[in-house]
């Protein structure tokens, strides 16, 4: 009997072992370094206005060049089992930075000579749908990253990732001098968001109309899929009416659909600094 009762015992020990293994290999892996992209960021990173508009330093970038190739090649180390058993934080948190990054090295592939991202490519190649990055065995383009995995998987249902990934262009919201992180995202995003909100030189009224950033014409779906009760741009902007500094005339206005909407042209000049 006590024989018995010492295996089950042995057998029990060893069944929580392995379950605790698990739990810290699968935390460990959820864990992955995004050191050295902050540091890259705080490095190269200007705040305007207290962060409403950032610019980057994209010379001095080029001279850390080898340490933001170190990171892209970590994150091309994820699998994509791996990647599964993380929370969605960590997830999206993970993509963030992978479109940020990637984004910035494909700048420098052709930094100086370019005054905009949008030059680079050609006519049937657009610079979001080049093969650029390794991530989860294959390489992916831009626009694979943000719609084919953020948007597109269908499991992140977050429309403020507009304010986090960042396109390399002054009419983009700011490149936050951090890498996002599972632990913080919820902040991060939503001081992301309010950040480019209280801009009032890309989201502002006048004369009776509310001008906006094109961001909210171009993925107006994604601010109707019922994120926190939200299910239109309206109603989206009207949890943001205080950060924009609106009177409370015209914020009241907005939550009855009264105000007319206008989005304004979008500034693809590098966001380089001066």
């Amino acid at each position: 009997m006590m024989g018995y009762l010492s295996m089950a015992k042995s057998s029990l020990l060893l069944t929580l072992i392995i379950q605790f293994s698990l739990i810290f290999a699968n935390s460990a892996v959820a864990q992955i370094d995004h050191g050295e992209w902050t540091r890259l960021l705080e490095q190269n990173v200007r705040l305007l206005d207290g962060g409403k508009a950032t610019q980057l330093d994209y010379g001095s970038m080029a001279r850390s060049r080898s340490q933001l190739k170190n990171y892209l090649s970590s994150i091309s180390q994820v699998s994509r089992q791996d990647f599964e058993t993380w929370n969605h934080s960590d997830q999206l948190a993970f993509l963030i930075n992978a479109y940020n990054a990637a984004t910035v090295d494909l700048v420098l592939s052709e930094y100086p000579e370019i005054d905009s991202i949008k030059d680079i490519g050609f006519l049937f190649s657009s610079p979001w749908r080049q093969k650029v990055v390794d991530l989860f065995g294959e390489q992916v383009s831009l626009d694979d990253i943000e719609h084919g995995m953020i948007r597109g998987w269908g499991r992140y249902n977050e429309p403020r990732i507009h304010f986090a990934v960042n396109c390399a262009a002054v009419g983009c919201p700011g490149l936050r001098p951090e890498a996002f992180v599972g632990v913080k995202l919820e902040r991060q995003l939503e001081e992301s968001t309010e950040l480019f909100l209280s801009d009032s030189s890309r989201n502002y009224y006048s004369a009776g109309r509310l001008y906006i950033s094109s961001i909210f014409n171009w993925y107006e779906e994604d601010f109707e899929q019922g994120w926190q009760g939200v299910n239109s741009v309206t109603e989206f902007l009207t949890r943001y009416t205080g950060v924009m500094a609106l009177e409370a005339d015209t914020r009241t206005a907005i939550e009855k659909g009264q105000i007319r909407i206008r989005y304004l042209r979008y500034d693809w000049g590098l966001n380089n600094i001066d």
